[in-house]
């Protein structure tokens, strides 16, 4: 045998040594799997012109957009429902973008809510973690049980609509027993006044008894931390009397520092036989959608006829007119002492009021 043929049978040798332990390396390397391993690295290499893209948002829109990932779907679909959503320009840019980093294995089912400003890579990582998906929902004091409804119909993040969370806080809805005996609800009647304002974090998934049942929770853990049971007890009244109460203190106080004696001047009309002759109370059955709170006509005051109209009626109305804010709660649980009947609003826009003894007082501070 020559020299020649020598070497290469030793140079074949030598290569085929090389291969095994080259792809014994790669075997190890891939983790037993180097077909996708190196379909993995030939991703990455293409992707590595594409920068921009991974890094382009599809617009400056950052409005939230609800998008649910269900169990078991694949980066393809994933990618492909995004891209219908109008989320993603490229569907197998994402598919390539998540499978060349391991992403793909991440993905997790859930309620996320996205936003066309984001790029694919933010989108990419949004999608590994569900629990970081929350609707951030804000009920402002005074507001009626439509007004809430109104908010969460003009929120697109929710899965229901202003419909199907009316239903469980209307008159005609099942109320847990136990909260019901708390507050002293009438049967009934209808939840209106204890949807509490407050601003609430909440989970995507959440069904309307959840957020019907979460504000009740924050209405008692409210009143509790405010002792409000205890002066109702002491006062012998029923919380829902005093909720009454504070949410015609809400629409009339425009600062808070005058509720107590402006619950003071409704409680003393009470006390002397008196109505009430509270505006909001006119404006509650008037009120309807896109104008929950009219002005009203000094007409309406005798032509609005409803059992809330407390120009008409005696004592309170038969329930709730808004939900309001502990603040008011305080302030109709803890009413000043006064001999004032009367108030109207100051001439100076200031939203303070002005307080009269009797009738002639109250005239002599209208403004001319």
């Amino acid at each position: 045998m020559s020299r020649l043929v020598k070497l290469l049978i030793i140079l074949f040798v030598a290569l085929v040594i090389l291969g095994v332990v080259a792809v014994g390396a790669l075997f190890v390397i891939s983790g037993g799997n180097p077909v996708d391993y190196l379909q993995t690295a030939i991703i990455r290499l293409s992707l590595q012109g594409r920068q921009d893209e991974l890094d382009r948002p599809m617009s400056s829109d950052t409005t939230s957009q609800r998008f649910t990932v269900n169990l078991g779907d694949s980066p393809r679909t994933i990618g492909n429902n995004l891209y219908q959503a109008g989320l993603i320009s490229d569907a197998d840019l994402f598919v390539d973008y998540v499978r060349a980093y391991d992403i793909d294995v991440e993905l997790e089912a859930g309620t996320y809510f996205l936003k066309r400003s984001q790029s694919i890579r933010q989108i990419a990582e949004t999608l590994t973690d569900s629990r970081n998906s929350q609707i951030v929902f804000s009920i402002i004091e005074g507001w009626r049980m439509e007004e809430v409804a109104q908010a969460i119909g003009n929120n697109p993040l929710f899965g229901f609509s202003e419909d199907d969370f009316l239903r469980v806080v209307s008159a005609s809805a099942e109320v847990d027993p136990a909260f019901a005996q708390e507050v002293g609800l009438p049967s009934g009647a209808s939840l209106e006044g204890f949807l509490f304002p407050n601003t609430y974090s909440l989970p995507p998934d959440i069904t309307p008894e959840g957020l019907r049942d979460l504000l009740l929770e924050e209405f008692t853990r409210e009143i509790e931390e405010a002792g409000i049971p205890a002066e109702a007890e002491a006062q012998d009244t029923s919380i829902f009397d005093i909720v009454t109460l504070a949410s015609i203190v809400q629409r009339e106080a425009v600062h808070m520092d005058e509720g107590a004696k402006i619950a003071g001047v409704y409680v003393h009309r009470l006390e002397e036989g008196m109505k009430l002759d509270a505006d909001p109370t006119v404006q509650y059955p008037l009120g309807e959608p896109g104008d929950w709170w009219t002005q009203i006509t000094q007409a309406d005051y005798t032509s609005t006829i409803s059992p809330y109209n407390t120009y008409l009626n005696f004592g309170l109305p038969p329930g709730p007119i808004a939900n309001p804010g502990i603040e008011a709660i305080r302030a109709a649980a803890n009413p000043e002492e006064t001999d004032y009947l009367y108030f109207q609003a100051e001439c100076n826009g200031s939203g303070y009021h002005r307080f009269a003894l009797n009738f002639a007082e109250h005239v002599a501070n209208s403004c001319s």
